[in-house]
């Protein structure tokens, strides 16, 4: 995949988390290195979720969180600075669902539809993680241009299992950019 840009801003929506190491921490550098590339700003951050693992379940708990990003980059070259980030803060892929230092998975981006070898969107496994929803249902406007995937979000939250296995752990643990804000 080449790195691109689009010459149109729009605003996409990620979710991030960490079992190993300094969750927190690791969490926070992402936002930092996401925020820092040229053509990325991250917008607004959720609270902090503690959750259980979910399929591999022999594994630490998770720190999940959702952030919206403003990006002139096309989603493939997101998602390619988002798995470069996810290696440079120390993310192995060897057990599917396994322990990670971080992951970061592209969610939705505005207005747009894809189903590529590298890239779905929307994420076709977002409603159906509590450990998505909590986070996402933070940082949605409810607003027109929204109002499409915050329905999607209200209404998946109404039935979804596994909202017994999530927590509050803090409200933030990113405070830098160009407009952070919590919902």
């Amino acid at each position: 995949m080449n790195i691109h840009s689009t010459s149109e801003e729009s605003e996409a929506y990620i979710a991030l988390g960490a079992n190993l190491g300094d969750r927190e921490g690791t969490l926070s550098e992402a936002l930092n290195r996401l925020d820092a590339h040229d053509e990325i700003s991250v917008v607004r951050c959720s609270k902090v979720y503690e959750t259980e693992p979910v399929g591999y379940l022999d594994q630490p708990q998770f720190l999940n969180m959702a952030a919206a990003l403003r990006t002139t980059l096309a989603p493939e070259s997101l998602l390619e600075v988002m798995l470069g980030i996810e290696t440079q803060l120390g993310r192995i892929r060897d057990i599917r669902y396994g322990p990670r230092t971080v992951d970061l998975d592209l969610l939705w981006v505005e207005g747009q539809v894809l189903d590529t070898p590298h890239l779905t969107l929307p994420h076709p496994r977002m409603l159906e993680r509590a450990f998505v929803l909590f986070p996402l249902s933070d940082i949605v406007p409810q607003n027109e241009q929204s109002s499409g995937l915050r329905k999607l979000i209200t209404a998946a939250l109404q039935d979804i299992d596994g909202k017994e296995g999530i927590r509050l752990w803090t409200t933030s643990v990113w405070d830098g950019g160009s407009g952070h804000s919590v919902s």
